[in-house]
Order: C-alpha cells, then sequence, then structure tokens
C-alpha cells in the first residue's frame, strides 16, 4: 500500500468514528423524562413505549443505556419511546410500575404490558423483546 493512503485510511476511520457517535447521540435523543401526561398520549395512540426506572448511578443501568442506543442505532425505523423514570426522584412511579430496583425495564404496546425485566443487560435478550412486541404490532 503507497504511503500515500495512510492519510485517507485515517480520515476514513475518524468518518466512520463520527458517524458511530451521531447514530449513537440519536438514539440517546430519543430519551425522555417520564410523564403521566406523556406516557398517557402514548398508550392512547397504542405506541410503543419503553418505560426504564434508572438511576444515573447505576452500572447495571448504564449497560443497559448503552444496548438500547444500539438497539435505535441499529433499528432506526422503529418508533420506540424511550421513558425515563428516575428512580431515586421518581418513587411514585416506581411504586407504580411495581419496580423492585433501578434497571427494571417494562415495554409496553399501548395499555398492555409486554415485557418486565430486571437488571438484564445482554444485547440479544432486550432486541428479542423489543423485536417480538415491533412484530406483534397489529
Amino acid at each position: 500500500m503507497p504511503i500515500r493512503s495512510f492519510p485517507r485510511l485515517r480520515l476514513a476511520r475518524a468518518a466512520c468514528g463520527l458517524l458511530l457517535m451521531a447514530c449513537a447521540a440519536l438514539a440517546m435523543a430519543q430519551r425522555e423524562a417520564f410523564s403521566e401526561a406523556r406516557f398517557q398520549a402514548l398508550q392512547a395512540e397504542g405506541a410503543l413505549v419503553l418505560v426504564d426506572v434508572h438511576a444515573d448511578w447505576c452500572p447495571t443501568c448504564a449497560m443497559q443505556q448503552t444496548v438500547i442506543a444500539a438497539y435505535a442505532a441499529a433499528r432506526p425505523q422503529v418508533r420506540l419511546h424511550h421513558l425515563i423514570v428516575d428512580f431515586d426522584a421518581d418513587k411514585r412511579w416506581v411504586t407504580h410500575f411495581r419496580a423492585p430496583r433501578q434497571s427494571t425495564l417494562i415495554l409496553f404496546r399501548g395499555t398492555e404490558q409486554l415485557w418486565f425485566s430486571v437488571a438484564e443487560t445482554r444485547e440479544a435478550e432486550i432486541f428479542a423483546a423489543i423485536d417480538k412486541a415491533v412484530a406483534a404490532a397489529p
């Protein structure tokens, strides 16, 4: 390989890295703080909603965020609403969703609960649960 091509290779790698970061940022931008009004509106629409009982200090929650962002990047056509319930500040909703602890994920289609998981970080499991909900959509 000619020496001249190395700068192009570095440039291509940098561009790929920026693209991956942009995809991750876009996926993370789809996160919303939980609100009762927003949740009810999404339920009324029959939307696919992932309620995420999350704590900023939780390493399991951080791993889940990475997997959920990867899902959004891998399947941009899926309209998944990701609502964050703050485990420390939103105790009413933690209790409402019967979350035994932070890192609880609950998937809804409209008012129907489709999946409930605590501390799941395996990409294959989270992807499969969301994919199953998408496939079952009317």
